[in-house]
This record gives C-alpha cells, structure tokens and sequence, in this order.
C-alpha cells in the first residue's frame, strides 16, 4: 500500500506519525526543558539557545513518537487507542518510519552545532535514550522511570548551554522530572491497562497494580519536594514556592479524576499536566521578574 502512494498523500501519515496533532508530548518534554534554561540563566536565556532549544524539543519528541511507533509495531494493532496508528495500518512503511526518525534526529543535532562541546556530548545518551525508550517496555517494571530520564535530559543540556557545566541542582531536577513522568505516564498506562495486560507490555500501572493511585500521588509529591529543595539550594524566592502549591494543587485534582479508575478521567488527567508544568514555570518565570523589578 506505501509504494503505491505519492508523496504528498503520505504526508499526513508521517504527521500523524510525528504526533503533530498532539502537541500533549511536546509540551511535557518542553516544560522541563525551559524551567533548566531559566535556573541557568536566572532569567531569560540567550535567544539563539532558547530558539535551539524549543525547536529540539519538537524535533527529538517527533523522532521518539516515531521510534515508539517502529518498536510498537507488533502490538498497536491490538490495542484499541492505537490500532490505527500510520505503522500499525500499513500506511506508513518500516523503512520510511527509520528514514524519518533518522532524519529528525539529523535535523536536532545540527541546531545544536553552534553550542559548546559539552552540549554535543550530552546530545548522544540523550538520542540514545530517545531511540531504546520504546524497547524497554518488553523488560522493565516501570519503563515510564527511563521515560523520564529521556524527557528530562533537556535539563542537564540547558545547564550545559548556558553555563558550560551540570550543577547538582540540574540532577536534582532531573530527578525530579523522573518522578514526574512515573505519575503523568502511570495515569496514561491505566488507560491501556487492559490491552497491555493482554499483550504482555510492561508498564507502572500494572507494576503498582492496585496501589497505583497511591503511587502516582507519592510520585507528585516527590517531584515538588524535590523543586522545593532546589529552589530552597538556589535561593529562589516567594513566587517559586507558590506556583509549586498552585502545581500541588493541580496534582490534587487529577487525584479526583483518577481515584475510580475511569478510562476518560486517567487520560484526562494525564492531559492535565501541560498545566502543572506550566505552573511550575509561571513561578519560575514571576521570580525573576520580581527580582529585577
């Protein structure tokens, strides 16, 4: 069916296998991205590195999505929310899926060539983690922990652009990120719950089994215990401080919409966390407009 189709007929497929039309991954990936940039910089980032950046997040998140695709191959078509994703339908080839990540993760590490040297070097575990994060599905408990490894590698990557170096505080809100992820990802696993039980994949949310709520919650609140610590080492100020309660506040909510278990309210709350990390960074952001006010 591939060969027979133009090129311009295939584009939308590569979009949809890109996740164009679900800019969600992007922006959890983004968030933490941004919140390195800022500490680094304490304010606003050189333009030029922040431009680099936000167009890398889109491009090595679109490079992932493909590569889930490519490893998901076999079993998206058992599952309900995937079975007509472009691999699993036939409409995009495997060929044409490793051309296209190959040539978005091209595109990702030429942006970042006018940055130092350590930025380079921290570029390949973070492709290498971009492209095995798929696979680890097939032999870890709780993948979504590696997830956040690779969604946060952005952090020690902007420490790096704009210092020169990784400070404890950039591990720290990597390791932050971590636990981040496991919630955000368990509350998506719960959704696929069912299909991933019968398939045999490996997610949190069979790991936790009937303590995952429990689980995302303690997740939540090792990710702001961990930003409060880091804001407390970097002497952030008041503001920090209440948009990580206003981001606590947030995780509370999605408690009410994950608590039953419901399908619609777990994927809804996962959704929900583009504005958890939006309120970490509205406090970030208002700190340092207070401080040079």
């Amino acid at each position: 069916m591939t060969e027979t189709m133009r090129f311009s007929d295939k584009l939308p497929h590569y979009a949809r296998l890109m996740r164009i039309d679900k800019p969600i991954g992007t922006l959890l990936l983004l968030w933490p991205t941004l919140w390195a940039l800022w500490f680094a910089a304490e304010g606003w980032p050189p333009l030029h590195i922040l431009v680099i950046f936000v167009i890398g997040t889109f491009l090595m998140r679109s490079a992932g999505c493909v590569m889930n695709d490519y490893a998901d191959r076999d079993f998206d078509g058992h599952v309900e929310r995937t079975r007509e994703r472009p691999l699993a339908t036939g409409m995009v080839s495997t060929r044409e899926a490793l051309l296209l990540a190959g040539g978005l993760s091209l595109l990702a590490f030429l942006l970042i060539l006018p940055l130092n040297s350590l930025v380079l070097w921290l570029s390949l575990p973070a492709l290498f983690l971009a492209a095995s994060y798929p696979f680890t599905k097939r032999f870890l408990a709780i993948p979504q922990g590696y997830l956040g490894i690779a969604f946060g590698f952005g952090i020690p990557m902007g420490f790096a652009a704009i210092l020169g170096e990784v400070p404890a505080i950039a591990w720290a809100m990597l390791l932050a990120n971590v636990f981040w992820a496991i919630a955000y990802d368990t509350e998506y696993a719960m959704v696929d719950r069912p299909d991933d039980l019968k398939i045999g994949i490996k997610s949190s949310a069979i790991t936790f089994g009937r303590f995952d709520v429990a689980a995302v919650m303690l997740c939540y609140a090792a990710m702001l215990g961990l930003l409060a610590a880091v804001g407390v080492a970097a002497g952030r100020g008041p503001a920090w401080f209440i948009g990580l309660l206003v981001a606590a506040a947030i995780a509370g909510y999605h408690y009410t919409l994950i608590r039953d278990r419901d399908r619609a309210g777990c994927f809804k709350a996962f959704r929900h966390n583009n504005w958890l990390g939006a309120a970490v960074f509205a406090g970030l952001l208002i700190d340092d407009l207070l401080r040079r006010a």
